[in-house]
């Protein structure tokens, strides 16, 4: 089923399908973990989801939210960060491997990115490129935080000068 602003991508690339309990014939329970607390498509999921699952026969269907592990957008599969890309998104940059997530550490800056000028260059840290999904550069710039959704920021590209969609890491 793909993701009501997302729909390039599936809920399982999303990683918010989180779990799906067949009870019976035609019984069936969801879990579902939004991207984050609030998000206005966690409505619309539910409904896509009872729909297609009542429309398959299954009487009972029940969705319900988990908050907790909170999604991370180290959630998305592979297979969704390259249906992204494709689709002129970058995906997120992966915040690790694997064991337990961390807090996100959040930076207050200015609104287009630059190297930070405090300290010696060689201690400042240097946060991994975002590449363009249209030409592969990474030399490219933040022009807004936020973009059509509040997942995703607007970047342009330095080398190809096409503006494009990132989403952003959480």
């Amino acid at each position: 089923m793909p993701d009501p602003e997302l729909p390039v991508i599936t809920l399982e690339e999303l990683g918010v399908l989180r779990a799906v309990h067949v009870r019976g014939t035609d019984s069936v329970e969801v879990e579902l973990t939004p991207t984050y607390t609030g998000c206005p498509a966690i409505e619309a999921m539910s409904t896509d989801i009872e729909r297609v699952l009542r429309e398959h026969g299954m009487r009972k269907v029940s969705v319900h939210t988990v908050l907790s592990p909170a999604w991370s957008t180290d959630d998305i599969s592979a297979e969704g960060r390259r249906k992204l890309r494709e689709f002129g998104i970058a995906p997120p940059r992966v915040r690790q491997a694997s064991g337990p997530k961390e807090p996100v550490a959040v930076e207050l800056g200015p609104t287009r990115t630059s190297r930070p000028v405090a300290g010696p260059p060689e201690l400042a840290p240097v946060p991994d490129p975002v590449c363009c999904p249209h030409c592969g550069s990474a030399d490219t710039e933040l022009l807004s935080r936020f973009s059509s959704t509040a997942c995703k920021a607007l970047r342009r590209c330095l080398a190809c000068r096409e503006p494009f969609d990132h989403f952003k890491e959480l």
